[in-house]
C-alpha cells in the first residue's frame, strides 16, 4: 500500500507538471497540425464532443488532459504506459476495427508521446487542483472524526468552509501557506489520525500522494471547484445517447392486440392465443389438458407450497360445476399458506438472512423476522406491488419517523419494509471490517440487488468502469448509490450492530435499528418491563436467601429485549458522491449528482428529488427513486416482476435471464405476451393475484406433462411452452411436505425464528415449523435444505439451481428425522385407513401423491407388504420380541420408500 501511494504521488506530480511544462523535441509532431485532426477522424466516433464513452473526449486538448474514468490516458514522454497508445498499438481501438489507425499514424502519437506530449501554445498550461480533488481524501481520511456524528475539538471538515472555519485550535487551513495550516503540520507530524485509535474510527493513514495533493491545493490558494452542467440523462448526454434507448428492454411495454390463431377452441384467455401462435407457426399445438388430480396438486403446489390433502383432492376431482378449477384457485389464493411460499420467492430476491457477515461471520440478526413477517403479511393481502416497492425502497419516506403522532401496524410495516436494502450481507458490525472499501461492498450489494431483482440489469461491472454491452456508464453507477446515499454514506456510517472492537466503540458510530414499533407492541413490552423490574425491586428489598443469586437471576435473565426494527433510513445531509476510477476508493474522480440510469430516463421526463414533508430531514432520494420505478411509463419493472411470476409457473422465464433484459441477457421467447402482461400487471393494479389467475387459469397452464417425439424435435427446450415441464420440489416445499404428510407440520406463524442446532456429527437439524420460519444462517443451513440446493444469499438468489447429486438421495435414505417422520406418516395411514394394507396402499398414496394407485403400483406394494411383514416377523422372533407390530414396520419402510420416490420428489 505504501509503495503504491508513493508511486501513485510521483504519478500525480508529474500530472502537474507534465504534459505542458516539458519542452517539445524539434521534431516532435504537433498537436494542433498532426494529432488532433488524426484522432479527430479515428477516435470522436466514441469519444468526441458529442459522444464521450467512458468519458473520455479526444477531440481537443482539455479533454486528453482530463481523461476517462480510468484516469489519466496520456503519460508524457512514456507511450508504452500511456493507456491511449497501448489501446491503439494493440488494435482494441478504434473498436470493431472500423476505420482503424495505420501503422504511420501510431508511430505518430508514438513519437508525440515520448516527445513530450505537448499540446503548443493555445492548450491549458496548468492542471489545478480543486476543491473536489481534496474533498474526497478528506472525507476518507478525517470525517470519521471531523464529520457529522463526531466533531471532535469543534472541528468539521466536511466543506471548505468548515476547514477554513476550523475548530477550538483555529483554521485547519490557510488558503496560499500549506506550511502554516494545522491540516498539513499534523498530518505531517503523523499525528492525525492518530495511529492508537486507527481500529476505532476505522480509518487509515493519508497516503503520500494525498498529502501532496493537500498541499498543492493549499498552496493554490485552496479554490474552490466551479459547478459543471449535469447532462446525464438530458438530450445533450454525451454518454447515452437517444439510439441507446431503442434497444427493446428500454422502451417501455407496448400491450399488442392477441393475435389469430386456427385452433380458436383452445383459448381461454390471450396467454394461450400468443403461445398457440407461435406453436402453430412451429407445427405444434398444447399438449392435452391434464387429469384434474395431477392439475389439483401443481396448483396446491405452485401457491402454497403444500400438497393437497386427499379429501382436498376429492372434492375438487369431482365437482361438476364448469368454474371449480377457477373456485379452486380463488380459495388458494385466500390461503395463508400462498403468502408464505410467494413471500418465500421475494426473499430470495431480497437475499434474506438471519445474520449478518458472509459464511465465515455469524452475527445473528436478531428482528429480521420483521421483514420476512411483512413480505408475507403483503402478500397475503395482494399488496399492489407498486406500493409493496415503495415501501421497501423509501417506507421511511411514507410516514414521519422524526414525528410520529400514532405508531400504526401501517406505520410499522413502512419501516420494516425497508429492511430489503438491508438484507444483504453486512459484516460491518467489527471494526475490523468496518473500513470504508468493507462499507462500500455493503452498497455495491444493494445496488445488485435492487439492480437486478427490481430493474432487470447488471450493475456491477459498472462500479469499476462503463458498462461493456449495456449504455451504462460508470458515472451511472454512482448516481444510483448516491440515491441510496442519505442512508448508506460510506463517510458517514451506522454499523449493523454497535460491537465495539477489543472494548472500544466505533467513533462516533450509531446502528441501524429503530424502536418505533407498533404502539401495542411498544405497550406489551413496557408492561412485561415494569412487571419484572418491579418484581426485582422487592425481592432486593427482601432479606438474602438462596431461593432470592437464584430468582433474582431468573428475572433478570428473562427482562423482556427492547423491540427494535432493523431499518434503513435517510438522515440528510449525504456527502458527495464521486466516480471512482477502476473502483478503486482511494482514487476519486469526477463528482456526480444523485440520479437513475440515463439509458432508463426520459429527457422530457427530469427526474424531481423533493424532501417528503415539509421540514423532514431526509434527502428524498430514495422516495423520487421508488415512484419513478413504478412510474407506468418504465421500461423494466412490470415487465421484470410478471417474468419472474411466470418463471414460478412455467419453470423457467419468458426471459430466461431473470436479473439481465440488457443485450447479454436472454431476449424474450415471447416479446408480445411479455409486454401484454407487464400491461395487464399495471392495468388490474398491480395485482400479483390477478397475474396468477391469469397464468394459471390459461389452457397452457393445464398442459400435460408428458414429452412426445415431436417435442423433442420441434421445442426440446420448451421454449415455445408446448408442454408443462415437470419440476422437483425445492428444498423448503420437499422439507415442510414430510412435516406435512407425517402430521408434524407445525403451522405457527410469524415472530421470531425458530433456531437450528448443529449437532456434533455435523448434521443441522431444524424444528417443525415452515422452512420461512426457520433460522436462515449463511454458515449453517440445515442439512436437509442445503442437499436439495437451499441458495447461498450472496448477497441474493434470483433463480435456484436444480442439482441432481448423490448426497441428495444419501441423506433421504439414511437420515435419522426422515426416517422418523416416514414412521409418522406409517401411523397417519393406519389411522385414515385401518390394518387392511388394500385400504392402507390407496390412503398413502392420496396423501403422498394425491391420487390412488395403479393397478400395479397396488400390486407391487401389497406383495411387498407381506414379505416385508414376514421378514420383520422372523427378525423379531429371532430377538424373542412379539411379532406384534411387524405389519406396521413393514408400512413404515414403505412410507420411507415413498418419500424416496421420484414421484414424491417431482410436481408433474
Amino acid at each position: 500500500m505504501k509503495r503504491r501511494g508513493i508511486i501513485g504521488g510521483w504519478l500525480f506530480l508529474l500530472a502537474l507538471t507534465t504534459p505542458e511544462r516539458l519542452v517539445a523535441a524539434p521534431d516532435a509532431p504537433s498537436f494542433a497540425e498532426a494529432v488532433q485532426p488524426l484522432l479527430v477522424a479515428k477516435c470522436s466516433r466514441c469519444h468526441g464532443r458529442e459522444t464521450q464513452k467512458a468519458e473520455l473526449s479526444l477531440h481537443a486538448a482539455g479533454g486528453i488532459q482530463k481523461g476517462g474514468e480510468s484516469g489519466p490516458v496520456i503519460v508524457a514522454g512514456k507511450p508504452d504506459e500511456s493507456p491511449l497508445f497501448e489501446k491503439i498499438h494493440a488494435g482494441e481501438m478504434p473498436p470493431d476495427q472500423e476505420n482503424p489507425l495505420t501503422e504511420a499514424e501510431i508511430e505518430l502519437i508514438r513519437r508525440w508521446i515520448e516527445a513530450g506530449a505537448s499540446f503548443g501554445q493555445d492548450a491549458p498550461q496548468q492542471v489545478a487542483v480543486t476543491y473536489h480533488d481534496i474533498l474526497p481524501i478528506v472525507l476518507l481520511r478525517c470525517a470519521s472524526c471531523h464529520g457529522r456524528q463526531r466533531q471532535e475539538g469543534g472541528l468539521d471538515l466536511r466543506s471548505r468552509g468548515g476547514m477554513l472555519k476550523g475548530g477550538k485550535s483555529g483554521p485547519a487551513i490557510v488558503p496560499g501557506k500549506p506550511d502554516e495550516s494545522l491540516m498539513v503540520k499534523r498530518v505531517r507530524a503523523a499525528e492525525m489520525p492518530p495511529h492508537a485509535r486507527l481500529v476505532e474510527a476505522m480509518v487509515k493513514p493519508m497516503e503520500p500522494a494525498e498529502l501532496a495533493r493537500l498541499e498543492q491545493w493549499i498552496a493554490q490558494g485552496a479554490p474552490d471547484a466551479a459547478a459543471e452542467p449535469d447532462l446525464a440523462g438530458t438530450a445533450q448526454d454525451p454518454l447515452v445517447s437517444a439510439a441507446d434507448r431503442e434497444f427493446w428492454a428500454f422502451k417501455r411495454p407496448q400491450a399488442s392486440v392477441p393475435p389469430t390463431v386456427s385452433q380458436t377452441a383452445l383459448v381461454r384467455n390471450p396467454i394461450d392465443a400468443f403461445v398457440l401462435s407461435k406453436l402453430e407457426a412451429a407445427g405444434l399445438s398444447l399438449s392435452p389438458e391434464t387429469d384434474r388430480r395431477t392439475l389439483a396438486r401443481r396448483a396446491y403446489f405452485d401457491l402454497t407450497g403444500l400438497p393437497p390433502e386427499p379429501v382436498e383432492v376429492e372434492v375438487f376431482a369431482t365437482d361438476p360445476a364448469p368454474d371449480a378449477y377457477e373456485h379452486l384457485i380463488d380459495r388458494l389464493l385466500a390461503s395463508p399458506r400462498y403468502g408464505e411460499r410467494w413471500g418465500r420467492h421475494w426473499l430470495d430476491v431480497a437475499g434474506y438472512a438471519d445474520c449478518e457477515g458472509r459464511r465465515e461471520q455469524h452475527l445473528p440478526r436478531d428482528f429480521a423476522w420483521r421483514y420476512r413477517d411483512y413480505v408475507i403479511r403483503s402478500f397475503n393481502a395482494d399488496k399492489p406491488y407498486d406500493r409493496f416497492l415503495v415501501e421497501q425502497l423509501a417506507g421511511d419516506d411514507l410516514v414521519d419517523i422524526e414525528r410520529p403522532t400514532a405508531r400504526t401496524q401501517e406505520f410499522e410495516d413502512c419501516v420494516v419494509a425497508t429492511g430489503f436494502l438491508r438484507m444483504a450481507p453486512d459484516p460491518t458490525w467489527a471494526n475490523l471490517t468496518g473500513f470504508v472499501p468493507d462499507r462500500l461492498e455493503v452498497i455495491a450489494d444493494a445496488v445488485d440487488v435492487l439492480g437486478s431483482g427490481v430493474m432487470g440489469l447488471t450493475f456491477k461491472c459498472a462500479r469499476c468502469h462503463s458498462h461493456k454491452f449495456d449504455p451504462i456508464p460508470q458515472r451511472d453507477y454512482y448516481r444510483l448509490t448516491a440515491m441510496l446515499k442519505g442512508a448508506y454514506d460510506e463517510h458517514d456510517w451506522l454499523k449493523p450492530q454497535l460491537i465495539g472492537y477489543g472494548g472500544a466503540v466505533s467513533a462516533g458510530a450509531g446502528e441501524r435499528f429503530l424502536t418505533c414499533v407498533a404502539d401495542d407492541e411498544r405497550r406489551r413490552y413496557e408492561a412485561e418491563r415494569d412487571k419484572t423490574q418491579q418484581e426485582l425491586a422487592t425481592l432486593r428489598a427482601t432479606a438474602e436467601t438462596p431461593e432470592r443469586n437464584q430468582r433474582i437471576k431468573e428475572l433478570e435473565s428473562r427482562q423482556p429485549a427492547e423491540p427494535k426494527i432493523m431499518a434503513l433510513w435517510d438522515r440528510g445531509e449525504p456527502s458527495p458522491t464521486y466516480i471512482y476510477r477502476r473502483g478503486d476508493y482511494q482514487n476519486a474522480g469526477a463528482l456526480v449528482s444523485a440520479g437513475v440510469p440515463a439509458v432508463l430516463a426520459d429527457p422530457a421526463r427530469p427526474l424531481t428529488i423533493a424532501p417528503p414533508r415539509a421540514g423532514a430531514a431526509s434527502t428524498g432520494r430514495r422516495l423520487a427513486l421508488a415512484r419513478w420505478l413504478v412510474d407506468p411509463q418504465h421500461p423494466l419493472t412490470s415487465r421484470v416482476m410478471v417474468n419472474r411470476i411466470w418463471k414460478h409457473h412455467f419453470g423457467q422465464g419468458l426471459v430466461k435471464s431473470l436479473g439481465n433484459f440488457g443485450r447479454t441477457g436472454d431476449p424474450p421467447s415471447h416479446p408480445e405476451l411479455l409486454d401484454w402482461l407487464a400491461c395487464e400487471f399495471m392495468r388490474q393494479g398491480w395485482s400479483m393475484k390477478a397475474m396468477h389467475r391469469v397464468m394459471m387459469t390459461s389452457s397452457v397452464y393445464r398442459q400435460s406433462s408428458a414429452v412426445t417425439p415431436a417435442h423433442e424435435k420441434l421445442d426440446p427446450d420448451n421454449r415455445l411452452l408446448s408442454r408443462m415441464p415437470l419440476r422437483r420440489l425445492e428444498a423448503e416445499e420437499l422439507r415442510d411436505t414430510l412435516l406435512l404428510a407425517a402430521g408434524r407440520l407445525d403451522e405457527k406463524r410469524f415472530g421470531p425464528a425458530d433456531p437450528v442446532q448443529v449437532l456434533p456429527d455435523g448434521i443441522v437439524q431444524s424444528g417443525q415449523r415452515r422452512s420461512i420460519y426457520v433460522q436462515q444462517l449463511r454458515k449453517h443451513p440445515p442439512t436437509l435444505l442445503e442437499c436439495f440446493d437451499l441458495p447461498a444469499m450472496n448477497p441474493n438468489c434470483l433463480s435456484r439451481s436444480d442439482s441432481l447429486v448423490a448426497l441428495q438421495a444419501l441423506h433421504l435414505l439414511n437420515d435419522t428425522t426422515v426416517r422418523e417422520l416416514a414412521g409418522y406418516l406409517a401411523k397417519r395411514v393406519q389411522v385414515a385407513a385401518g390394518s387392511r394394507p388394500a385400504d392402507q396402499v390407496r390412503q398413502l398414496y392420496l396423501i403422498a401423491l394425491s391420487r390412488p394407485p395403479t393397478a400395479e403400483e397396488n400390486s407391487l406394494f401389497l406383495e411387498t407388504h407381506a414379505r416385508l411383514t414376514e421378514a420383520w416377523q422372523s427378525q423379531l422372533a429371532a430377538a424373542g420380541a412379539p411379532g406384534d407390530d411387524a405389519a406396521t414396520r413393514a408400512l413404515a419402510t414403505l412410507c420411507h420408500t415413498m418419500v424416496n420416490s421420484a414421484m414424491f420428489l417431482y410436481v408433474d
